[in-house]
């Protein structure tokens, strides 16, 4: 992306979106401030301010100015954005996510570096990925599946036949390493269509546990037809994919410490929709790490709530699953029983 200068004037000449405003107020802040403000972010919001970031050049004065605002007399004239963008961004997403969370995020933002062409796909829509791999052999299809994000590898799913689905996370769960010389020719095959880079030395991919994390993202429905078809076809394999998911009722497995922390990260809004369709005892595990005001006010808010359809409380359920399985990962809180994880 080429930036147009925005003249001298006060105010940019062109319009500055707001992902451009957070990629240059990052890019402003240094490494270390930049790292902290990220760590409250989601993967997809790092995402799309790191290629912003990653394809900014030639920010004027102006733009800086218009962005910090009051901040602009310790800018200064010069703000040395775009110089040595790749190594910067580098070493705020390490400091931020981890050295292993922030190689595969670095690869999808620096775009013409070490993205694969399986990286590639990870920046499209589920169904433009779904229409790509509809007709490829069910085996390719696990392998995509697997190497993409559970969140999206679940719209995915969503979008093919629900035979070709079954066979697909029945694959996807045998599925445990991949030759590196495989999956290099998948990537040549992708890449012939999408510019990228070299292909990725991954090997260890999907498994049941990866099936789990795809389907704690579907929507309710699809779960629990596919897990009835699985049921069908191995229950063994359908119960241990079932003990690996981490669903709303789990929480009240997860310890007092866990719970108060997840709660920070919540609205009062969403917790109180998700709270409609919960069972007693995971309204009782919540109740019971509030403080004795907060708990009040929230049964208050469930009971002045009308009524909320399903989807809605699905819905919520889901984001705050997401929140605490994000929290999980980073080592900020246990989820114990269901879903947990062996590191």
């Amino acid at each position: 992306m080429t930036e147009q200068n925005a003249g001298q004037g006060q105010a940019p000449q062109r319009k500055i979106s707001r992902v451009e405003q957070a990629a240059i107020l990052l890019m402003s802040l240094g490494e270390s401030d930049a790292a902290e403000v990220l760590k409250h972010m989601g993967p997809k919001e790092v995402q799309r301010v790191g290629v912003a970031m990653a394809q900014m050049q030639d920010v004027s004065k102006d733009e800086v100015a218009f962005v910090l605002n009051q901040f602009v007399d310790a800018v200064g004239g010069q703000t040395g954005l775009g110089v040595g963008n790749d190594d910067y961004i580098r070493a705020m997403l390490t400091q931020a996510l981890g050295d292993d969370k922030a190689a595969s995020l670095i690869d999808r933002i620096l775009v013409g570096g070490n993205t694969t062409g399986l990286d590639t796909l990870k920046w499209m829509e589920p169904r433009a990925v779904g229409d790509i791999i509809r007709y490829e052999h069910p085996q390719i299809q696990a392998i995509v599946i697997s190497y993409l994000d559970p969140d999206q590898s679940a719209e995915i799913l969503a979008t093919l036949d629900p035979k070709v689905r079954l066979d697909v996370v029945m694959r996807v769960a045998s599925l445990e390493t991949i030759q590196p010389q495989a999956l290099q020719e998948l990537n040549s095959i992708l890449e012939k269509q999408f510019s990228g880079g070299s292909a990725g030395q991954a090997s260890r991919i999907g498994g049941v546990k990866r099936a789990a994390d795809i389907m704690n993202f579907m929507d309710r429905s699809i779960e629990g037809s596919l897990l009835d078809s699985i049921k069908d076809m191995d229950p063994d394999l359908a119960t241990t994919i079932e003990d690996l998911m981490f669903v709303f009722d789990n929480l009240k497995d997860v310890d007092d410490r866990g719970i108060q922390a997840l709660l920070r990260e919540v609205s009062s809004e969403v917790l109180v929709v998700a709270l409609k369709g919960a069972d007693d005892a995971v309204k009782d595990k919540i109740f019971a790490n509030m403080s004795k005001r907060a708990a009040e006010l929230l049964q208050d808010d469930l009971e002045a709530k009308g009524p909320v359809k399903v989807s809605e409380v699905e819905a919520a359920q889901k984001d705050i699953i997401t929140v605490a399985r994000r929290m999980a990962e980073a080592g900020e809180i246990s989820l114990g029983g269901a879903g947990e994880e062996m590191m």
